[in-house]
């Protein structure tokens, strides 16, 4: 993928490593935190790790399946699959192995696969009405520049310590109502001792969970700037792609609410969350501001128009 004179976003790629950094360093706390405890950690690490993996090799499966998308053929939808082949051409990646359409009138995307060879994006029948052939374009290069950087892999895997930290919170929740908290046949002071662990362990397992998932939530925005970036890159048109942010959040708006919800599961995938920005707070959502991507997007645009030059009129 070239970058067409746009330059590189170096503030971004700081944010971007600054988060995983400070996510590494979580995962190495709780490491130490379940160690100092007496934690049996590699019992845990084997199941989350077992958890990821499953989620991580059937991802498109399983997202496929919960959002009802069907796949379609070339000789079904030929406009789309030429689009989408012209496009990873020109990513030099391979076609994705599957598309799907998903057969609702709310306009979105997404795209979801362990690698480019792995690859499934979708479209829904309100994007395909809704936008214009640059516009969709512009939508489907974005989905491909999330293949491209490999987001679903990094995400996957990212979420690991929050994979963890959910199970060992239900873990110990379970034991508060079976007793495990200093009850039974031990000893006043052997029980009570045992009862604080194990409330320290639950109190701080909390706080790594919330920790852990708003920086996960804040590298998944990070990410979504990276592939309006890739996508406005690929086609040469940071323009075309805001136009297309700008109708789809202006359409999911207009949308009832009800309607909304039968596709509110996929909002972590799509290009646009099938939410209003009143019902979810931006420090907790998966994406960014629709208003600031087009802020951005319009920046890319002035810069690869450059300053004008004085004409003397």
């Amino acid at each position: 993928m070239r970058e067409r004179g746009y330059g590189k976003d170096t503030g971004l790629t700081i944010r971007m490593f600054f988060t995983s950094f400070l996510l590494l360093l979580l995962y190495c706390f709780f490491g130490l935190f379940l160690f100092s405890m007496g934690m049996p950690i590699e019992m845990l690490l084997i199941i989350g790790i077992a958890m990821v993996a499953f989620q991580f090799f059937a991802s498109d499966k399983l997202v496929l399946t919960s959002t009802r998308a069907r796949v379609v053929s070339a000789e079904e939808e030929p406009k789309l699959h030429a689009t989408v082949e012209r496009l990873a051409a020109l990513a030099d990646m391979p076609k994705p192995k599957k598309i799907a359409i998903m057969e609702t009138h709310v306009p979105n995307a997404f795209a979801t696969g362990r690698s480019p060879n792995n690859a499934v994006i979708a479209v829904t029948r309100g994007l395909l009405s809704k936008l214009n052939e640059k516009e969709l374009e512009a939508v489907l290069a974005h989905e491909l520049s999330h293949i491209k950087n490999k987001d679903v892999m990094v995400l996957t895997w990212a979420s690991l310590i929050v994979v963890i930290s959910g199970f060992l919170m239900q873990m110990l929740f379970w034991m508060s109502l079976f007793g495990g908290f200093g009850g039974g046949r031990r000893s006043r002071d052997g029980g009570g001792q045992a009862m604080l662990v194990i409330m320290a362990v639950y109190l701080g397992t909390i706080l790594v969970y919330f920790i852990s998932q708003l920086l996960i939530l804040t590298i998944s925005r990070y990410r979504e700037y990276a592939a309006d970036r890739g996508g406005a890159i690929l086609t040469g048109s940071p323009l075309t792609l805001a136009s297309a942010l700008e109708k789809i959040s202006g359409d999911v708006a207009r949308i009832p609410e009800k309607d909304l919800r039968t596709v509110e599961h996929a909002n972590a995938f799509f290009i646009i969350p099938a939410l209003s920005g009143k019902s979810i707070g931006n420090l907790l959502s998966s994406h960014p501001p629709t208003e600031k991507r087009i802020e951005k997007l319009r920046n890319m645009q002035a810069d690869l128009e450059g300053p004008r030059k004085y004409t003397g009129e």
